[in-house]
């Protein structure tokens, strides 16, 4: 096979996306959109283009057709939320796989992906689009106390809230349209908040990789959700021998997913509750699944998602061979500041606490940076991560407890 031209919109943050460039890059040649000058990126890239305005998607096409007219590019590929539609766009313009736009805003448009499904009878939490407490007060009422507010086109539960009566309800829409004016360069609508159904029952994330209509699910997880009422992600355990990889419910709501939003090629990321009725859809991402999940289902011994997803992204069947044949379970724990507020001054793990389970741990803030515990620092107030292998999840669990007991925060 011949190494293909990729064009990559935007790194991410090293710590969670830097092994997607690694595995990339070994295959493919990657020329990199960035908002700013390179720092880390250019070991994995063979050149990169700087963008002033991220939502400047004429600029966009322009710096990809420049790049196509040097060498032809095979594929346009982008792990970041914020960009997704911009990628979509610049896909279309260069008549490369992926440039479905209308159904990549069926899934950044979490109403319009509630249409599509209840279209198609999947099943799913009841969903109500409100403007204003007036309108969610009374969605509330319909559907049901425990309710959860969430925003119409945020993502990794940023603005989600439980809400367990009127009051709260009230605080809840509060909270959620204030989320919405932190995020400028994501869409917002007339009617921005979504009050839906609880949906009892623990949550699972499914990466998919989507090859001509063709759906193959490559990495299950089960995830770990704290700090109520709101739904943070405090993480993940993937386990290769997980027994929900053989319930035939589950593999059909996935299927029928995609099949309902349109979704014929990439990768998604299909996070899912699963109640006493059955599989029920939360949401759907058009990309790879965040949260360092790819790299757990990586480090057990699961294909390598970033390499499928480079190569449906140049319309080739995607490689899906196992890592090794030593399948582990890999969970991964993220750490909070002890208080709101508190200005970061340094973050280390002593080495000498840390089981021989983890294998992998760091810090994901800077001295001088202010964080805080959610919900005042919902999705960026992680200050430390840890990675443990073990046999089973439990004896993963327990290493990342002692992780907790190693970690040092000093603030000043």
């Amino acid at each position: 096979m011949t190494m293909g031209h990729l064009l990559v919109i935007t790194p991410g943050i090293r710590a969670y996306r830097e092994y997607l460039l690694r595995s990339i890059s070994r295959d493919f040649r990657v020329h990199l959109v960035l908002t700013g000058p390179p720092t880390w990126e250019p070991a994995y890239t063979d050149g990169h283009t700087v963008v002033a305005d991220p939502a400047d998607v004429d600029g966009l096409v322009r710096v990809a057709r420049a790049v196509d007219a040097e060498q032809a590019l095979d594929g346009v590929i982008c792990w970041d939320e914020t960009w997704i539609e911009q990628s979509a766009r610049v896909a279309a313009a260069l008549g490369l796989p992926g440039g479905d736009l209308r159904c990549v805003e069926r899934c950044r448009d979490k109403h319009r992906t509630r249409s599509a499904l209840d279209a198609a009878r999947v099943p799913q939490p009841r969903s109500v689009l409100v403007s204003g407490r007036a309108q969610a007060l009374t969605a509330a009422e319909d559907i049901g106390y425990p309710v959860v507010v969430k925003p119409r086109a945020l993502a990794g539960s940023f603005g989600v809230v439980r809400a367990d009566s009127p009051t709260a309800l009230v605080a809840a829409v509060e909270f959620t349209e204030a989320s919405g004016a932190c995020a400028p360069d994501l869409p917002t609508h007339e009617r921005n908040v979504l009050v839906e159904e609880f949906a009892r029952g623990p949550e699972i994330s499914v990466d998919s990789v989507v090859h001509r209509g063709t759906v193959t699910s490559v990495c299950l997880a089960r995830k770990e959700v704290g700090f109520a009422p709101c739904f943070e992600e405090t993480g993940h355990v993937v386990d290769p021998d997980d027994p929900l990889w053989s319930d035939a419910t589950l593999r059909d709501v996935v299927v029928r997913t995609h099949g309902a939003l349109g979704f014929t090629d990439g990768v998604t990321h299909t996070e899912i509750r699963l109640t006493p009725a059955g599989p029920k859809v939360i949401e759907v991402n058009a990309r790879i699944g965040g949260g360092m999940i790819p790299l757990l289902n990586l480090m057990g011994g699961g294909p390598d998602l970033a390499l499928a997803a480079a190569d449906v992204a140049c319309g080739r069947a995607p490689r899906l061979r196992a890592a090794t044949s030593d399948r582990r379970v890999a969970a991964i724990r993220f750490y909070y500041p002890p208080a709101d507020d508190c200005v970061i001054a340094d973050v280390r793990f002593e080495k000498s606490g840390l089981p021989e389970q983890v294998v992998r741990c760091g810090p994901l803030a800077a001295a001088g940076e202010v964080k805080s515990p959610p919900p005042r620092g919902l999705m960026d107030g992680r200050i430390a991560y840890a990675i443990a292998l073990a046999p089973d999840a439990a004896a993963c669990r327990a290493a990342l407890d002692e992780a907790g007991h190693a970690l040092r925060v000093d603030v000043s």
